[in-house]
């Protein structure tokens, strides 16, 4: 490296090695330097200039230019100094937004490579940065509408965030946990900022020195914290982040074993698989719907493995046996994309880290250390857990491109393990012909092995000799008929051929003594390589005769789309078997080749298409033989019809034979132009006749064969792409190619070879260009009106023209001329070329060295000026004409386009081939070429300066012209030429926006054009002329637009609503002040101190910085006075009257857009706002409305705050928190601001001495370092002030107020109903209130008391609740904007408030009840609840006092509900009150009543959750209130088992199973039901329902889901949920038992929840035994990790097994569904101890002569005890057959004929097998002996069907 350092003066940080390999490298270096100094000196002096907009955006757009083609190509200094100046850009305060979101991007770009810059290197601040997001994320001015950002800016800030914490400082991790913990409160969406900041920011990846610094301060804390919230809430994914990054950046710093299993189970029951038979499934609620993060929990858990005695690989096998079935291509559901996205993961975070710790080179990142990393057998280990998983998944629906990716990553793993069974399954499937998706299947997956196939060496050696069969086997699969097997085919021959060299090696055997067995054999097997090739070339040919359209509908040119994607991959296959063969193998297939070309004709459209390519191919990879063998005869075939018949070239149309050879005769030329010079006249001979063709396809095909030869005689490109660099055709004695097979590519020796044009080939160039082009432009510049040429001719001269250009574009140079300047920068904005260093440097010119392109500009240009006025309606040749232009202004030798989609192709090969394993540069050689000469594409494409000249700003002219063209064909062509021109060239749309104002001003503008500068204003992108974020622009352009009112066409019309809203969905700010900063100033000196290169400039001079900010605040005042005058003008524009209502809605949507945070609104504008609120026309209102909201809040004082002490506020300061730092719930510090009914502020003197805390999360989680409160009322700005006081825009404001016809008329308008029924609450309306009453205080109220009074107590049919909701939208504004009046004002407005919504609380109707919920909410939320007790103190007096009957019962309570919801933890006295006063009435009579107290109870238990376990809480708990209904319920339980033994006749037990019995219990129960219910039993029934509402609400909602105490009461709800008279607790029951067992269970409870499991089966309830089964299986699956210990195993084993012997049967056949149940997931083992048991007891004896009534019922039972559990064997097995299976279904096949029910399970459990085993039967029969099959036959196939 070092003689490089000294040629560029640096140690390059990262360069892009690829520009190493370009035939040019020596050019780039000088140039390099030149251009990183004078980006140096720009963006310098730019910032220190003070020109940000324009220049420092220009200049980094530059740097951002220069990494994308070099690379990182600075010194470290450059790069800290490039990284501190866009860091102190990014964060400069009130910058405007688009601007933030430039520097940011670019400064995430210059820190993606970490590796470069180590901790040292590099500090940045955390703080400035969090300020940056928090005004984004949580702007407060966003949501009226004063601040605008773009769309990404929120993404955008986070990568940075992301990229920029390495190098946050180390003390940054406790000041950001200061920051945040007082956020903390999980009952307040601010938990979720705070996690969400935690997550972006703490630094993970701290050295060992610094990790007490680090995440050891939160670590345990949020790890708890995640243990406590059981209820996957929303936020929970942050942690789960959080965890899984700090997982990755420290593996082997901590022990994570005692975590393990919860992450496991969290993972399991995030994938929310169906389970067990129920058939309810819990919906979760819109809130906490579960969001785990799959991808996250992997890389956690991988990053958890390794070490000594590690537990996770088990856990994964545990994972992956739970899940096998659910992978099963018969199971689909909406799980399956987290299944199958689950299996794509795993192995592809597992190879990351096995690459990162033995292929990674070292950085300055910490190690893994040795005893952590993972070993062979670990490896081994993961790849047999997944194997089988990915087996079973890759035939499904949507898993096979899944697990060939899956595949893909475990055969580079184990290539040994993987490959030899996926040929297991691929040759069968490629012999049989019936089954299309499995062959489909199977060649994807082979695909993406193959590379680790071949390249397996001594792990897998037997690898490659399946090459050849398998290729062989695929040849059948080019099938014109089926198009998706076509594709497969074409993929997996173009893959394996891309690795292998074609050579015939067979002769080796006999000359070389160096190989091995298995290589001899594999070079015997290359004898068939030739075979092969010529096979396919045959299958190639009848593919192409198949496809040759013979009749066809529609468009004929275009191929329809599959016929396009066939065409791509059979030239490419084509292309990828000639490039790797050998010459002999070649030159038989170019035979074959040249046979099927001269002696076949086929259309020219399909067929001929395809053939062309074919001949593409060949002479891609070998010119000179394809030249010799085709170019003599098809150019004397063509010459001699062309000569021999001259009506040929006046043929409108030409037949197939001729057309045939002209197309092979253009794909000819499609090659190294180099090779084409010895046939040079012929190839002139031809073109002089073809291109006179008059048929329109024939003088096409003859302008792109022109193009194709100038291409191919003037552009740069590579011309071996084989996977090997040297020949092939070397002796097999000093060259062996199976040992090439599958060899990475060598990037520092790729043995590139170049084509790069001659002195001859440029030579020619000029010859074609000065025989064909010049000819055409001078009969172009002799037209005129009287002399016109036929409109076919021309349209052909121009198609020549255009091909010469697209031919010749890159040695055509631009012309040179005067930069005009567009825009003022106090920096030059020059972009850097790369013209010098693009190749040759061969220029050609025409006529006496004029350039090119200024020479075919003079003539369109003439020819233009000509067909405007004498050919307007010609749109062909325009079309042309435009072409032409888009060739000479951005063609350079490769179209952008065309880049693009090679760029992303390139990218999708690459991806699928390459070695995660190794990584690094380690690609195929073929994708080292491609790469390279993309580099050189992009290089030509970025080759201009691109300056903007006097000629340019003619053509933007002549654009702009035929933008307004008469005929829309042309308009639209034009207008995307233009648009593209305005990208081009930056700012060049400024020459066009007078002339386009002017179009769309004046009313004699002609339709078309019009609407075409309409268009021209819309743009083609997001962005457009109308939302450029300059004042200048907008000033001219809105105005424009709000009068273009002169036309009544729709189609105008419906053009300048898109217009319209385009523009106010992506306007942005525009900032009116920029203010440059001093460190900015200094990180922008910094990049002059570097000498490395130097800076083509010096630093500024003092008194250029003086003159800056001179600059800087002359440009600031310019723009705020262009604001002023483009509000007055737009408010002139409505107010004038002259515009008709929808233009004045553009003006007033327009004006919208102009509200700001940082400057006041003019008066005109605030007049108008006010005005339009009353106005006739509903939208006005709307945005009037919404207007005057951001004025409210632009008028908004600022409240005075004072720091005080939280700790030393309460009566008892002396006491402290508990002993642990962290105590969040209940603390003796935060008591004093919590509701207190003996202490609330009802005189002036106790309000006065309130420290108030309106938010609610403050003091629950911790107490920040500084604590802020609102000064003493005397201290707060003035609220009642004289109209002298107010300034100019309130006076308009308060003077509408006080005016009571105003104030009339708007609530009026405020009361109409808009959509009947669909009307909600307005937030909007009342935050209106909020601000009118906030700013002015309570002098305004008078006007506004009688019409709240109207409203609330309208109680007509048909408008009582538009009236209601009018009044309640005022009213909880004023209530909200009360928050800073005096004791006196503020009670005065209660005493009047209150009695009126105790009126509206009691006279609630169905269409009010949720508007006046929201209400109640609005009004308490974020308030603190002593300043407004006397809401509460009335909601709480005797809510349910009958009026309205139940429904307003249950309205009043929801009230309740809704006020205390808001303030969470801190009104626990009220909660306490409210659980005494509703105890009497939990068994209300009605049902409405009874739902909404259950859903307030738990509402008030949601507080009963402590984080940690010292944690301490004061309101109502659960326990107390299970505690006082268990008793009750459990008499309800014993009443229901008493009446149901009564029924069955004095024992539960004399029930057997005798269908006699069942039927006459039946009729009992009904002749029961008649009797009357005691009252008692009644009142049980419905406390019951009210306890499970409660728990079915707290089980979904609560953070800790299954606490011991509801466990209590399992017996009560299995026995209830077969209730049978009353169907509501029945359901009741069931929602609570299936939400119970979907819990997640601390271990600490699992003792307590099997106890009362076991007190259940022991119940009388058949019913009952019967449900906890149920339980037991779904509780087992969602607790699965936590649930492995071997005592609770043995233990759930054994309760299945009790109560497979119940003498129910229905209790024992749920017993064995649950049995399978726990065998299938893998929970219980299969072993032989339970086998033999069963075969034990369905051995029992009994007699088959008896009757079946008669038979001893004990045996009886035993039996079918037995036969139930060996038929749960079976079923565990729903897809395949393990060994110990056929002998079960031998066993039960024995008990076919034993009595009933025996006889039903049998049957039952073989037609289930016969069912599920059916598909795949062909390979599971294997599994039997013959013996077995007969008798398994004889009992699945029925006997009916012969009887």
């Amino acid at each position: 490296m070092d003689d490089r350092e000294q040629l560029l003066g640096f140690k390059p940080q990262k360069e892009i090695i690829y520009n190493k390999l370009l035939p040019y490298n020596d050019a780039i270096d000088a140039e390099t330097n030149a251009v990183l100094s004078e980006i140096k000196a720009n963006l310098g002096r730019a910032v220190q200039l003070r020109d940000l907009k324009v220049g420092a955006g220009h200049w980094v757009g530059q740097l951002s230019r220069y990494i994308r083609l070099y690379g990182l190509k600075f010194s470290k200094e450059d790069h800290v100094n490039f990284i501190h100046l866009l860091y102190e850009l990014t964060v400069i305060p009130d910058l405007e937004m688009s601007l933030v979101s430039k520097f940011a991007q670019q400064l995430s770009g210059l820190l993606k490579k970490k590796k470069l810059l180590s901790r040292d290197d590099l500090t940045l601040q955390w703080k400035p940065l969090y300020k940056l997001l928090e005004s984004v994320l949580y702007s407060q001015y966003e949501q009226h509408g004063l601040q605008l950002f773009p769309g990404n800016i929120e993404s955008v800030l986070k990568n940075l965030v992301r990229d920029c914490r390495t190098y946050f400082p180390a003390e940054s991790t406790q000041e950001m946990l200061d920051e945040w913990r007082p956020l903390l409160c999980p009952f307040d969406v601010t938990v979720i900022k705070a996690l969400q900041y935690l997550d972006l920011f703490l630094p993970t990846n701290l050295m060992e020195h610094e990790m007490d610094k680090g995440f050891r301060l939160w670590f345990k804390e949020l790890m708890d914290m995640w243990d406590s919230f059981q209820n996957n809430p929303s936020w929970e994914k942050c942690l789960i982040n959080l965890m899984s990054r700090l997982a990755n950046s420290n593996i082997g710093y901590i022990d994570w074993s005692p975590y393990i299993p919860k992450v496991f189970t969290r993972l399991l029951k995030g994938i929310e698989l169906p389970v067990g038979t129920q058939p309810i499934r819990i919906v979760r609620s819109k809130l906490i719907t579960n969001r785990t993060e799959t991808t996250s929990f992997v890389i956690w858990i991988v990053n958890m493995m390794g070490g000594e005695g590690n537990k996770v690989q088990d856990h994964i096998d545990m994972l992956f046996k739970t899940l096998q079935n659910f992978y099963h291509p018969s199971n689909l559901g909406k799980w399956n994309i987290k299944l199958s996205g689950l299996l794509m993961t795993f192995p592809k975070v597992f190879i990351r880290r096995i690459n990162r710790e033995r292929y990674r080179k070292p950085t300055w990142m910490k190690e893994i250390p040795a005893s952590h990393k993972l070993s062979d057998a670990e490896i081994t280990k993961f790849v047999e857990s997944m194997k089988s998983t990915v087996f079973t998944c890759m035939f499904s629906k949507y898993g096979s491109q899944d697990s060939a990716v899956a595949l893909r990553h475990l055969s580079t793993l184990r290539p040994e393990l993987i490959v030899p069974t996926l040929l297991e399954f691929m040759y069968p499937a490629m012999e049989t012909l019936i089954e299309p998706h499995r062959l489909i299947a199977c060649m994807n997956c082979v695909v993406s092995v193959v590379r680790a196939m071949l390249s397996a060496g001594k792990w897998y050696p037997e690898g490659r000799s399946h090459l050849i069969p398998l290729l062989n086997l695929s040849l059948p699969g080019i099938d014109p008929n089926d198009f998706k097997k076509c594709l497969v085919t074409f993929q997996m021959i173009s893959t394996f051929v891309s690795l292998v060299p074609i050579v015939d090696c067979s002769d080796a055997v006999h000359s070389r003594t160096d190989l091995t067995e298995e290589e001899r054999e594999l070079c015997s097997a290359t004898a068939q390589f030739e075979d092969f090739v010529l096979q396919f070339v045959d299958r190639i040919f009848a593919l192409i005769e198949n496809s040759a359209q013979e009749h066809v509908h529609g468009n004929q040119d275009k191929l329809n789309p599959e016929q396009m994607i066939v065409e791509k991959a059979l030239a490419s296959t084509f292309t990828s078997v000639l490039q790797q063969s050998s010459t002999p193998i070649f030159m038989s297939a170019l035979r074959r080749l040249h046979n099927f070309i001269t002696g076949s004709v086929y259309e020219s459209r399909v067929g001929g298409r395809y053939a062309g390519n074919l001949i593409r191919a060949a002479q891609q990879v070998n010119p000179k033989e394809t030249l010799k063998m085709f170019m003599d005869n098809i150019c004397d075939s063509l010459l001699v019809q062309l000569k021999s018949h001259e009506e040929v070239l006046q043929a409108e149309r030409l037949d197939d034979g001729f057309l045939w050879n002209l197309l092979m005769f253009s794909q000819l030329l499609r090659c190294n132009g180099s090779y084409l010079l010895p046939y040079k006249t012929k190839i002139v001979d031809v073109f002089t006749y073809i291109l006179r063709l008059q048929c329109v396809q024939g003088y096409e095909i003859a302008g792109k064969s022109l193009m194709y030869l100038l291409r191919g005689l003037t552009l740069v490109f590579p011309v071996n792409y084989a996977s090997v660099s040297g020949s092939l055709d070397r002796p097999v004695t000093e060259y062996l190619a199976i040992r090439e097979w599958a060899k990475p590519g060598d990037i520092d020796n790729l043995g590139l070879e170049w084509h790069e044009p001659c002195q001859e080939e440029t030579d020619f160039v000029q010859e074609l260009l000065e025989k064909f082009l010049v000819p055409e432009l001078n009969t172009l510049k002799q037209i005129s009106a009287e002399n016109a040429i036929p409109r076919e001719d021309l349209l052909r001269r121009l198609n020549i023209i255009m091909e010469c250009l697209n031919g010749a574009g890159g040695v055509l140079p631009m012309w040179q001329g005067n930069h005009i300047s567009m825009i003022e920068s106090q920096v030059p904005l020059k972009r850097f070329g790369c013209a010098k260093s693009c190749g040759s440097n061969r220029e050609v010119t025409v006529s006496g060295g004029q350039n090119v392109r200024v020479v075919v500009i003079e003539a369109i240009r003439k020819l233009l000026r000509y067909m405007l006025s004498c050919a307007e309606d010609d749109t062909k040749s325009f079309h042309r004409l435009l072409r032409i232009y888009e060739s000479v202004l951005f063609f350079h030798g490769i179209p952008e386009g065309e880049f693009d989609a090679r760029w992303k192709s390139f990218h999708a090969v690459k991806k699928a081939l390459e070695d995660k394993l190794r990584g690094g540069k380690n690609h195929l050689r073929a994708i080292l070429v491609d790469r390279v000469l993309l580099q050189h594409q992009m290089r030509c494409l970025q080759k201009t300066d691109r300056s903007f000249t006097a000629r340019h700003q003619e053509l933007l002219q002549d654009l702009y012209t035929l933008s307004i063209s008469r005929y829309s064909e042309v308009r639209k062509k034009a207008q995307s030429v233009l648009f593209q021109h305005f990208h081009n060239y930056p700012y060049s749309y400024r020459t066009l926006v007078d002339p386009l104002v002017s179009k769309v001003l004046s009313p004699d503008t002609p339709e078309h054009e019009f609407q075409g500068a309409l268009y021209v204003v819309l743009g083609n992108n997001k962005r457009n002329i109308a939302t450029k974020r300059s004042w200048e622009i907008i000033s001219k352009v809105w105005p424009a637009i709000t009068q273009a009112q002169h036309s009544e066409k729709p189609s105008i019309l419906n053009l300048i609503d898109q217009i319209v809203s385009k523009t106010v969905k992506n306007a942005e700010t525009t900032e009116i002040k920029i203010l440059v900063n001093e460190r900015s100033l200094a990180a922008a000196g910094k990049l002059f101190e570097s000498q490395h290169p130097l800076p083509s400039q010096g630093t500024c001079s003092s008194i250029e910085l003086q003159a800056a900010i001179q600059h800087e605040s002359s440009t600031n005042d310019k723009c705020q006075k262009m604001y002023v005058d483009l509000v007055t003008k737009l408010t002139g524009l409505v107010t004038g009257g002259n515009l008709r209502w929808k233009f004045c809605q553009i003006g007033m949507e327009f004006m919208t857009l102009l509200i700001r945070h940082d400057a006041p609104l003019p008066t005109c504008a605030v007049e108008l706002f006010v005005q339009k609120c009353v106005d006739d026309s509903i939208y006005l209102r709307k945005i009037s409305t919404s207007a005057l909201l951001g004025i409210q809040k632009q008028h908004k004082r600022p409240h005075k705050k004072i720091k005080f002490d939280p700790t030393k506020q309460g009566v008892d300061t002396g006491v402290t928190a508990p002993g642990h730092t962290l105590s969040p719930g209940d603390r003796p510090d935060n008591r004093w601001h919590k509701y207190n009914s003996q202490n609330l502020p009802d005189t002036q003197d106790k309000w006065e001495k309130l420290v108030v805390i309106e938010k609610t999360h403050w003091g629950y989680y911790t107490w920040p370092k500084e604590m802020e409160t609102y000064a003493p009322h005397s201290e707060q700005p003035k609220l009642n002030r004289s109209t002298d006081e107010l300034t100019e825009g309130e006076k308009v404001v308060y003077n509408a107020f006080s005016n009571k016809d105003y104030v009339q008329k708007l609530v009026d308008f405020l009361a109409l109903e808009e959509n009947k029924n669909k009307d909600k609450f307005s937030q909007k309306k009342m935050t209106l209130f909020k601000g009118l009453f906030r700013n002015y205080g309570d002098c305004l109220l008078e006007n506004f008391k009688a019409h709240i009074e109207r409203l609330v107590s309208d109680t007509s049919h048909d408008k009582h609740d538009s009236s209601q909701r009018c009044a309640m939208e005022i009213l909880a504004g004023i209530l909200r904007g009360s928050k800073h009046w005096p004791y006196q004002q503020t009670k005065a407005l209660w005493d009047w408030a209150i009695p009126l919504m105790r009126t509206a609380v009691n006279n609630l109707t169905v269409s009010t009840v949720s508007d006046w919920s929201t209400f109640f909410t609005n009004v308490s939320e974020s308030r603190d609840p002593r300043k407004i007790y006397w809401l509460y103190e009335m909601l709480m007096d005797n809510p349910l006092n009958g009026e309205g009957g139940s429904f307003g019962d249950a309205g009043r309570l929801l009230m309740i509900q809704n006020a205390l919801l808001q303030q969470e933890w801190r009104v626990g006295d009220l909660h306490r009150r409210l659980y005494t006063y509703l105890s009497p009435h939990f068994s209300y009579t009605y049902k409405n009543v009874r739902d909404r107290l259950g859903s307030l109870l738990s509402d008030v238990f949601i507080l009963d959750y402590k984080m940690f376990p010292w944690s301490m809480t004061t309101s109502p708990a659960r326990k107390e209130f299970i505690d006082h209904v268990l008793p009750q319920l459990h008499k309800l339980k014993d009443l229901i088992i008493e009446e149901a033994q009564n029924q069955n006749g004095g024992s539960v037990e004399a029930s057997t199973t005798t269908d006699k019995q069942l039927e006459t219990s039946v009729e009992k129960m009904d002749i029961d039901n008649q009797s009357e219910e005691s009252e008692e039993r009644k009142e049980l029934i419905r406390l019951c329902k009210t306890v499970m509402k409660c728990l079915t609400s707290c089980i979904s909602r609560t953070f800790n889901s299954a606490p011991p105490e509801v466990i209590k009461l399992l017996p009560v709800m299995c026995t209830l949920e077969s209730e049978s008279k009353d169907e509501e607790l029945n359901t009741d029951c069931t929602v609570a038992l299936a939400s119970l067992s979907q819990a997640l269970i601390q271990p600490e409870v699992i003792p307590d929840i099997l106890h009362t499991v076991k007190t259940v089966t022991g119940l009388q309830s058949w019913h009952a035994r019967s449900a906890i089964l149920g339980y037991i299986q779904v509780m087992v699956f969602c607790n699965f990790f936590t649930l492995q210990d071997p005592k609770h195993k043995e233990n759930i084993k054994e309760t299945v097994m009790h109560l497979i012997c119940d003498d129910k049967l229905e209790v024992r056949e749920m017993a064995s569904i649950t049995l399978s149940g726990l065998l299938q997931c893998g929970y219980l083992e299969m072993d032989q101890d339970l086998l033999d048991h069963f075969e034990r007891l369905s051995s029992t004896k009994i007699s088959k002569r008896i009757k079946s009534e008669n038979l001893p019922v004990e045996k009886l039972l035993q039996r079918h005890a037995g036969v139930l559990g060996l038929s749960a064997y079976v079923q565990a097995y729903p897809y395949d057959v393990p060994e110990f299976m056929p002998q079960i279904l031998m066993d039960l096949s024995n008990h076919v004929n034993d009595p009933q029910p025996i006889q039903m399970t049998v049957k039952k459990t073989l037609s289930n097998f016969r069912r599920t085993h059916h598909d795949n039967w062909h390979d599971h029969k294997l599994m039997f002996t013959d013996d077995q099959l007969v008798i398994l036959t004889d009992l699945l196939v029925s006997p009916n069907y012969y009887a």
